[in-house]
């Protein structure tokens, strides 16, 4: 007896949209009637069906980041041949929006998308700026001009020692005022570029990356602004730069 490949991926593909359907159906059902059983039958089929299809991608990219206002661009950030953006996908590392820009592009194409704050790093809080005591920013006595200065980008830590980047807006004697918004937010962006290349990631580069993100790179790269909620005076000013760490410091995606 033969093997007709085709037909068997033939097979297996109708078997996926079926179990799609059955899942899709028992939702439904079960939100109108709460016929649990249904769903517990077939979802499970369905969720592994669809998380098996899902596989993190390793790519390379070159780009150039612009803001666009009143119908002007400009530019903000860009890569170079020589150190180009690599990421791999499902990890947060990027955008989502910018993920699933590049996912689609097969390695030697271009791009040029634009995404909306909404997509991007959302509209831009004025609760995000607080002003610290310059207490916050003593070393050995003694306020830390080297690091703090006006539109100096630092990294602070808050009291459950998460990480968060701030720029520093004022500097006064009662105190030092910082936006921990992202640099971005509000702002709608373009990307222009080419993906060098577009494959399955490794399980090698997988295991790298979480390394990296439990600890072996901490808050390495992502400007997040994830705020001074709660922090009040105590936030500490944390002197370890992030820079030439070696895990796409510097992207803002």
């Amino acid at each position: 007896m033969s093997f007709d490949g085709a037909k068997v991926r033939r097979f297996l593909n109708i078997y996926k949209h079926f179990y799609q359907l059955c899942a899709q159906t028992a939702l439904f059902l079960t939100q109108i009637n709460n016929i649990s059983n249904f769903i517990i039958i077939f979802a499970p089929t369905y969720i592994i069906i669809y998380y098996m299809e899902q596989k993190n991608r390793f790519i390379t990219a070159n780009y150039q980041l612009y803001t666009v206002a009143d119908g002007k661009k400009e530019l903000e950030e860009q890569t170079s041949e020589e150190h180009p953006f690599q990421f791999i996908t499902g990890f947060g590392v990027s955008l989502d929006a910018f993920e699933q820009q590049l996912i689609q592009k097969e390695s030697g194409t271009t791009f040029d998308f634009t995404l909306e704050p909404a997509d991007a790093f959302g509209a831009y809080d004025p609760e995000g700026v607080h002003k610290l005591g310059r207490e916050t920013f003593m070393i050995n006595g003694h306020f830390d001009h080297d690091n703090i200065y006006e539109g100096a980008i630092i990294t602070l830590m808050d009291n459950e020692d998460h990480r968060f980047m701030a720029k520093v807006l004022k500097i006064e004697e009662d105190g030092v005022t910082l936006d921990t918004n992202h640099p971005l937010a509000g702002k709608t962006l373009n990307f222009t570029g080419t993906v060098i290349e577009n494959r399955e990631a490794t399980e090698d580069e997988i295991q790298h990356l979480i390394k990296h993100l439990t600890g072996g790179c901490s808050g390495c790269g992502h400007h997040h602004g994830d705020g001074c909620e709660g922090c009040g005076d105590g936030c500490e000013h944390d002197h370890h730069h992030e820079e030439g760490c070696g895990c796409g410091c510097g992207h803002c995606h």
